[in-house]
């Protein structure tokens, strides 16, 4: 097991929580560097308070071709990309230039369901994928931009992967611990070679 998959960042989550800098501040959540040292990264300068979530860059050991492949087949994401506690219902994806998709996270002990949707704007074969997103409750405006970028490394894919525009209610480091859960199980997902 990879040493980024062993770290456990319930206890910095809790802390980083009473370090919330509030409302008018630009926080970026830095992959690489410490949860609590990432939340600490803030920048008052912006005239525009934009939320970005920078997820954990992990090296999955599998080929760059199966790992990109994941995050377009309506199929793997359902099984992968929903984090601990919810269940995914993709309703269509049309994984082109101009396609959208649209899908659902329900919360396995309360039935409560978040649907969201978006259109992919750019498709870079193993290298870049771009796509918006929006959330159907108006609580949750706006449109977040999704950056994928991948890389073939010499031990398997290194991905990077940056949300701009999240909602203001959506803390970050939910967003970042989040995407913890999900790579993980991305990893289990393309990292084992089975026969056949």
């Amino acid at each position: 097991m990879k040493s980024w998959r062993r770290r456990s960042w319930s206890a910095t989550a809790s802390k980083a929580s009473a370090d919330w800098p509030g409302a008018g501040a630009r926080l970026d959540v830095v992959a690489g560097l410490g949860f609590t040292d990432s939340l600490a990264r803030i920048n008052h300068k912006d005239s525009v308070h934009e939320q970005q979530c920078r997820a954990p860059a992990p090296c999955l050991q599998g080929p760059v071709e199966r790992v990109y492949r994941a995050f377009l087949d309506a199929d793997a994401m359902a099984k992968w990309l929903p984090p601990h506690g919810f269940t995914c219902k993709v309703d269509h994806l049309d994984a082109r230039v101009g396609g959208t998709y649209r899908m659902s996270f329900s919360n396995f002990s309360s039935g409560q369901r978040h649907a969201f949707g978006g259109e992919y704007q750019e498709l870079l074969v193993n290298e870049r994928i771009r796509y918006t997103d929006r959330f159907d409750d108006p609580g949750l405006p706006g449109e977040i931009t999704v950056t994928i970028t991948f890389n073939s490394v010499s031990c398997g894919t290194e991905v990077n992967i940056v949300q701009a525009g999240l909602p203001d209610l959506i803390p970050l480091e939910s967003c970042y611990l989040g995407w913890q859960e999900s790579l993980n199980q991305l990893a289990n997902l393309v990292e084992p070679e089975i026969p056949g």
